[in-house]
């Protein structure tokens, strides 16, 4: 299945739901929200009401007073922290003052936010909006995963149905221009994390990468398609996508492993520019790529492009450091996952990892395209005994042609 293929998410209003018993403190959030074409506004001044209201309301954050007649407002903050419906909804209580113990008990007991009633408007516009849209990420989210969640039992006893399902998401081979690309994916029996991609930014930058997220599953599955999606769309705010070092700072905000359910990714994102036959690029937690280049191919030399940066969705505000290297006349590049090298041998030792490069160093690079790939595919399995790999075996190969 491919990204396009994923159902629409969605599109939810951001919905508040008031629940307060003086009309007065009503008729005044009515009117601060009054206007503001993307905000839906429910009132419930029955605290008894207030579950049955959001069930039906579905609210994508929840203002609740604190001092109600009918139920004590911590009571009902954690009534609707115990209500499946409303568990994962956000939650800003409304207090008349400052009061250190009763905030610290609210946050306790579920809240997410704490106001002295009632605040400035822009300020609680701002707070609603800023609850509700990661509320929002988390329901799209939650509908994504399920999506795909649903696809995967579909595809759960059929291994060529999976393998259809992620090559569906991976790019077409390009045998023409100056760009001239193959790859190799090798599925382990269970939904991996790698993905890859390819693609002319504009005439003169032609961008490549490849990501491979924790751990297996449909979850991994989500997290990689998704930041696939993102870089195939160039749909990441704020970010040069000729500039390796801001992509990965930008993925690594959009992409924090505590928003993804303790998952992250490693990737080396590379930019090609064809003008001057030079390659930028930079790399979060990835294995380092592999250049060929030199004269010709009887005469390249290896060289390690280094993944420097840490792996992404760990730390926010992390700033990613781009490398740049020149393209001799020959020039082959192999981006892989760790699946690639990362081999337990039959004595139940691991593959080193300078017995890779020196494999990939011997060639032969001057070969129809694939047949590196092809002999290291039968060298691995050679050495652990067996045909099945116990990780998503992926690796691209590139050669950039055009130089004198």
């Amino acid at each position: 299945m491919s990204t396009d293929a994923l159902p629409a998410l969605t599109e939810h209003k951001v919905t508040v739901l008031l629940i307060d018993d003086q009309p007065m403190i009503g008729e005044a959030v009515r009117r601060m929200l009054a206007g503001e074409p993307d905000v839906v506004f429910h009132y419930c001044r029955d605290a008894a009401r207030a579950l049955d209201e959001a069930h039906r309301v579905e609210p994508t954050v929840i203002l609740q007073d604190l001092v109600m007649p009918d139920i004590d407002g911590l009571t009902l903050v954690q009534t609707f922290r115990a209500n499946e419906r409303t568990r994962e909804t956000p939650m800003i209580v409304l207090s008349t003052k400052e009061e250190p113990t009763v905030k610290a008990e609210a946050f306790a007991l579920g809240a997410n936010d704490y106001i002295v009633k009632l605040p400035d408007r822009l300020e609680l516009l701002a707070r609603i909006r800023y609850h509700s849209k990661g509320y929002i990420n988390l329901l799209q989210r939650n509908e994504a995963y399920d999506a795909l969640l649903e696809s995967q039992r579909k595809l759960a006893h059929e291994i060529h149905q999976a393998t259809h399902y992620v090559r569906s998401l991976l790019p077409e081979r390009l045998k023409k221009g100056d760009v001239r690309t193959d790859w190799r994916f090798v599925p382990s029996a269970e939904l991996g994390g790698d993905s890859f991609g390819y693609h002319w930014l504009d005439d003169d930058h032609f961008a490549f990468f490849l990501l491979d997220v924790s751990g297996h599953g449909v979850g991994s599955a989500l997290l990689s398609v998704s930041a696939l999606n993102a870089l195939r769309s160039q749909a990441l705010p704020n970010t040069d996508f000729r500039v390796p070092s801001q992509v990965l700072a930008a993925l690594n905000n959009a992409f924090q492993m505590d928003q993804q359910n303790g998952l992250f990714f490693t990737i080396w994102y590379g930019v090609y520019h064809r003008p001057s036959r030079k390659v930028d690029y930079a790399g979060g937690g990835h294995p380092p790529v592999l250049l060929l280049t030199g004269p010709s191919a009887d005469r390249a030399a290896l060289s390690i492009l280094e993944s420097q940066g840490p792996m992404i969705g760990a730390v926010p505000d992390i700033e990613y450091q781009s490398g740049s290297v020149p393209l001799d006349a020959f020039a082959k590049v192999y981006l892989y996952s760790d699946g690639a090298y990362e081999i337990q041998r039959t004595d139940e030792t691991m593959w080193p990892f300078d017995e890779f490069v020196a494999f990939m160093k011997n060639g032969p690079h001057d070969a129809e395209n694939g047949a590196m790939m092809d002999r290291l595919i039968a060298h691995d399995r050679a050495l652990q005994g067996r045909d099945e790999f116990i990780d998503d075996f992926s690796i691209v190969e590139l050669q950039f042609l055009g130089g004198s």
